[in-house]
């Protein structure tokens, strides 16, 4: 299967990957208890005397914008710049390891996080190196920077390739009544990629993102990156996510209804095809709904440490060096 896997993250992943907080504790917030979990901004939009009381942070952000209030907000984006990058992994493996060793090169991780997991776990499983998935900042992230000049991503802090300027830091906020990723050249070029991309996949998963109502511009992209049934009726799409069954089905009826019975919900990212399927969710994929046979889980193993889970991947990369000399 040459055709990528898109995988597409929400805060819910890096709530899930890390429970009871990062390696030092800090919690991980979603948009609903932002301010109560990032306390720092709650205190300074209370010392500005900016209201908040009945709504969420996006909205607030948004007002401050709005009104031009330019040093509140900029002491608000500082604030949320430090705490995500203060943000680590803990020292055994997470979910987001058995995410990226779980993926091949030619798949895709789309992600609305600005939290630093996902290039901490690519930094640390060795590997990876070389055979990572590809990745989409679709609202920057911490750990990303960007020389405008040369259309150039890599790690923050470091040197464009070409130029050899230190890459300018990633934009983190955006008004939500407002939202126009075309403005920004990194994010503008994140979303072109993952429209094609989704137009290319043979499978969709999003975890833990909500697709709330207020990004406009990010699901109606999306939206149109789905194509129609008929495109879609080989594909498969999977949720995973906490929220009722329900309430999921609302929330993406949309996507959904252009995958006919072509699609998963699950709770929890172990019960999905990529942790029962790691690196050949293609080859499952098709066996099941193309060749109709009856398929065997490889579970990734969670409670392995590194170097053990790196000794089990071993045998997937060498198999796959033989497919792909």
């Amino acid at each position: 299967m040459v055709r990528p896997h898109v995988v597409i993250l929400g805060a819910g992943c890096s709530k899930a990957a890390v429970p009871q907080g990062d390696a030092n504790g800090m919690r991980l917030p979603l948009m609903d208890d932002f301010l109560d979990v990032v306390r720092p901004v709650k205190d300074a939009l209370e010392s500005a005397g900016v209201p908040i009381d009945g709504k969420n942070f996006e909205e607030i952000y948004s007002s401050l914008v709005t009104a031009g209030h330019s040093d509140v907000q900029n002491r608000v984006e500082s604030l949320i710049f430090h705490y995500f990058k203060a943000l680590s992994l803990p020292n055994e493996p997470t979910l987001y390891d058995h995410l990226l060793l779980s993926l091949r090169e030619k798949d895709v991780v789309a992600t609305f996080n600005w939290d630093p997991f996902l290039i901490q776990a690519l930094k640390r499983n060795p590997p990876l190196s070389g055979r990572a998935p590809q990745f989409r900042f679709l609202h920057g992230n911490v750990m990303v920077g960007f020389c405008e000049r040369d259309a150039i991503q890599g790690y923050a802090g470091t040197l464009c390739q070409h130029c050899s300027k230190p890459l300018s830091r990633s934009r983190l906020l955006y008004p939500v009544a407002e939202k126009d990723y075309e403005t920004d050249t990194m994010i503008a070029a994140s979303w072109k990629q993952l429209h094609l991309d989704l137009n290319h996949a043979f499978m969709v998963t999003v975890f833990g993102y909500g697709a709330p109502a207020s990004d406009k511009a990010a699901t109606s992209l999306m939206q149109e990156a789905q194509g129609n049934s008929i495109q879609n009726q080989l594909k498969l799409f999977e949720i995973i996510d906490v929220k009722t069954r329900e309430k999921l089905l609302e929330t993406w009826d949309p996507f959904i209804k252009n995958y006919k019975h072509n699609y998963k919900i699950y709770q929890d990212f172990y019960c999905s095809y990529i942790a029962r399927h790691p690196r050949r969710t293609g080859e499952a994929y098709v066996d099941q709904y193309l060749n109709g046979t009856w398929i065997c889980d490889n579970p990734v193993p969670r409670e392995l440490s590194f170097t053990d889970l790196w000794k089990w991947t071993k045998p997937l990369l060498e198999a796959e060096n033989l497919a792909d000399p």
